[in-house]
Formats: C-alpha cells, structure tokens, sequence
C-alpha cells in the first residue's frame, strides 16, 4: 500500500524567499526548482538545472533517485506536480550550484561536515557541542546535564535492542510507546498532542519534558535495558515484554509520586512557551 501523502503543502522562508514543501514519508520535501531558483538567481530555472545536470553526470545518473515528483500548489494557485527532495538530497543539489549566492550555504555544509567527522574520531566533541546548543537555545544547565544523561541512557538501550533483534525503525517506535504506555499512560503520539507539539515542525519529545519527566523517561529505559540483559530478551517480541517491564517501574514510581505530592507529573508545558513546569 502506498504511503498517504499530505494534500497541503507548507511554505517556508529561505534567504528571505518563499519555498514550498509538504510532509511525505515522515519527513519534509522541499521543492527543488523553489531552492535552485533562489541560489542560482536564474531567470530560467528549467533550463539551469537542466545544466546543472549535464555539468554534473553523477547527480544527473542519481537524479530519480534524489528527487520525487509530489503535488503541490503552484505559484497560479493550482495544484501540480513538482519535483521535490529530502533536505539530505537538497545539500547535494545545492553543490552543484554554481553561483556566488550559493557559495555561504557550500562553506556552511563544509564546516558541518568537517564537524561531523571530529565527532566521528572524538565523540565527546558531539556531547559538548549538543550541550552548547541547548545552552543557547536557553535551557537551564541543570535541565541540559539530565538530557544529555538521557541521550547516553537512551543510546545504551537501542544498542541492545539492535543487537538482540530490533532492525527497523517501526520497531524501536513501538518498543519506545511500550515504555511510554507504562511510564505515562500515553504513546508518544499521545504525549506529543498533550504538550501541543507538532513532529512536522520537529518537535522533540524529551526536548520539552521537565526534570521528573525527563528522570522518570531515564527510569523506564535504563530499567528496561537492565531488564533486557538479565532476561536475556532475544527477538522482537521478546523485547517488548521487557519494554514494558521497564516502563512499569517508572510508571509506579510515578504514581507514587504524584500520590504524594497531590500532583500530576506530566505537564502541558512545553519550552516554545517557556513553561516547563
């Protein structure tokens, strides 16, 4: 069964201009002549990347593999079909622009990736560098030092759980809402909508959770990694067991605290309205 493409497409600003994309696969696709149209500065967009093809014969060998004809409204206000890309296949269209617009954007993806590969020699490099962002973003340090805890209990548990059997993504979703529906009594989703996140604008879970959410979602999988070794859960279903043996752990220690506080742990709060608590 094909997967479901959304009817609307959502603009965004780049360079202070207006480019569509619309949500498809889970992720947002960009419209590529909106993008090459705005680096390249040509007149005649159809015909620049016609050229850019040409000067480029890998892109252009790869070109039905980079981009993906989705509707989406045109400029007249009707819908149609237009070549769209992934952001990751958008950074490779954009190094075959060749136009001085588009050369801050060349030396931004350069330093990013030389970045990516000090990290790569030097994994520490990436936890301060996650914490340095946070930090700007206006995260209490308190609040960054428990997220970045979080990610390391978080990167402990899917280690095993690819190494005992989980390989693909949907499967690490529902072993995740497994732990989620013992810790939370919501699914990921469920929690997402509570706090008026929205996954299209990529809105973290965890990046707008307080400091007992956060230390409860730590219980649940550090437990469940735990759990997991000891019992020596092999295989999907296997799993999932322990899953929500973890998160029922977490899930006790949260009714007891909400017992004795006289409050509910999970908040509506989110950081884009700066209330967390």
């Amino acid at each position: 069964m094909p997967k479901k493409v959304e009817n609307t497409s959502y603009p965004t600003i780049f360079e202070k201009q207006e480019v569509r994309r619309v949500w498809h696969d889970e992720m947002w696709y960009f419209s590529v002549s909106d993008i090459v149209g705005i680096l390249s500065e040509s007149k005649d967009v159809k015909q620049y990347i016609k050229k850019m093809r040409a000067r480029d014969l890998e892109l252009s060998v790869n070109w039905g593999t980079i981009c993906t004809p989705l509707a989406m409204i045109s400029k007249d206000g009707k819908r149609r079909e237009e070549i769209a890309a992934s952001l990751e296949n958008i950074f490779r269209i954009i190094q075959s622009i060749s136009s001085p617009t588009a050369e801050p954007f060349k030396r931004w993806l350069a330093k990013v990736g030389k970045e990516r590969i000090d990290e790569i020699a030097d994994p520490e490099l990436a936890v301060t560098r996650a914490k340095q962002i946070y930090e700007k973003k206006g995260y209490p340090k308190d609040w960054v030092d428990k997220r970045m805890r979080g990610i390391a209990v978080r990167n402990t548990l899917t280690d095993e759980w690819k190494n005992r059997g989980a390989s693909k993504s949907i499967e690490y979703a529902i072993l995740t809402d497994e732990i989620y529906k013992a810790t939370f009594d919501k699914t990921a989703k469920e929690y997402m909508d509570y706090k008026s996140l929205d996954k299209k604008a990529r809105d973290n879970l965890r990046d707008h959770m307080h400091d007992i959410e956060l230390i409860l979602t730590m219980l649940g999988e550090a437990t469940t990694t735990k759990v997991t070794v000891e019992k020596d859960s092999q295989g999907f279903k296997a799993l999932k067991t322990s899953a929500k043996i973890g998160g029922g752990v977490a899930g006790r220690t949260r009714k007891d605290i909400e017992k004795q506080t006289g409050k509910r742990v999970i908040s509506k709060g989110n950081f884009k309205s700066q209330k967390l608590l």
